[in-house]
């Protein structure tokens, strides 16, 4: 229960993300200012309560070790992972984009087979394969269906290049998310925290947001006060707050591909968080009873999929395959 509901206050601080990122939006601020800013602002938090922590020493020898594996990971479960979410916020309304995003739940079970878990046996421990858990994939798909109705509920507002370039890049992001955070987790055996893990991939990644700022600042010239300060509150909230959250739930559930699928089912919350978000702070209109039922569907679909993914039948009906040691 208690991966469930650290998945669910993520979900919460995890929809500043799309609320702020429209506030942002329609002050003219450049996305990639507004992908790159949100990590870079995140450093100073947590190497600060790494190093309080007295960790630090133990992440930065670690990463020196495996320094390529932390870049190529780090780059797509953040890199790949954030920047085409802001990308599509030039597009779609944050509610609409934090919807889309749920396709990381079918997407996380999809993964599934990319991973292996040791069990130990009575002639030693024995690598095995995850594999696709069919019946919580199809209860998965209500988040689809509902993720389509809340996008033909504004098919009429939208021309086909916004949905497109709206849709396809949080598709491309919802898949990187879990491939990169659960890769992370195989590379770091439980010899790092999830604090240590936030900020080694943060790190990792800081090339690509130093030169996303380079190339915004080219365009555009400095960030505007107001986007600065909202990124700084992204970062705070989203970047080390939800993230430190859902990396202790997933943390917590390791070893479970269904375990690990109910916790990233959590974060259909961020649906309903987003949209109250958006018609409390920012002005624009309602969501149509349409786009509503939609977000009913996904919630409902989050709720099946935790209720089906935790039942003790379901958590020993893995049918993972063995391969050599």
């Amino acid at each position: 229960m208690r991966p469930i509901l650290y998945g669910i206050l993520a979900s919460f601080f995890f929809s500043s993300t799309f609320v702020l990122n429209q506030a942002m939006k329609l002050s003219d601020g450049n996305w990639m200012y507004t992908a790159s800013l949100r990590f870079i602002f995140m450093i100073p938090f947590l190497l600060a309560i790494v190093a309080f922590r007295g960790n630090l020493k133990v992440l930065l020898t670690d990463m020196k070790k495996r320094l390529f594996t932390w870049f190529g990971w780090s780059f797509i479960g953040f890199g790949v992972m954030y920047a085409p979410v802001c990308f599509a916020a030039e597009y779609e309304p944050g509610w609409l984009i934090a919807g889309t995003w749920q396709i990381t739940i079918i997407a996380g079970s999809l993964l599934a087979p990319l991973f292996y878990k040791v069990v130990t046996t009575p002639n030693g421990p024995v690598r095995i394969r995850e594999s696709i858990h069919w019946k919580g994939l199809g209860v998965s798909l209500v988040i689809l269906f509902g993720v389509g109705v809340m996008q033909l509920s504004q098919a009429e507002r939208f021309v086909a290049r916004d949905l497109l370039f709206g849709v396809l890049p949080v598709m491309i992001a919802a898949f990187a998310y879990p491939l990169g955070n659960r890769k992370m987790m195989e590379v770091c055996e439980g010899r790092l925290d999830a604090y240590q893990r936030v900020l080694g991939m943060t790190l990792a990644s800081l090339p690509l947001w130093i030169g996303m700022s380079i190339y915004a600042y080219v365009q555009d010239g400095l960030p505007s006060s107001g986007q600065t300060g909202q990124s700084v509150i992204v970062a705070v909230s989203s970047g080390v707050i939800a993230t430190v959250l859902f990396f202790k739930a997933t943390d917590m559930a390791k070893g479970s591909s269904q375990k690990l699928a109910a916790v990233e089912a959590t974060q259909s919350g961020e649906v309903v968080f987003a949209a109250t978000g958006e018609v409390l702070l920012l002005p624009v209109p309602v969501p149509a009873a349409m786009s509503w039922i939609g977000m009913f569907l996904v919630i409902a679909g989050m709720t099946l999929h935790s209720l089906f993914s935790g039942s003790p039948r379901n958590a020993r009906g893995v049918g993972s395959k063995k391969i050599a040691k």
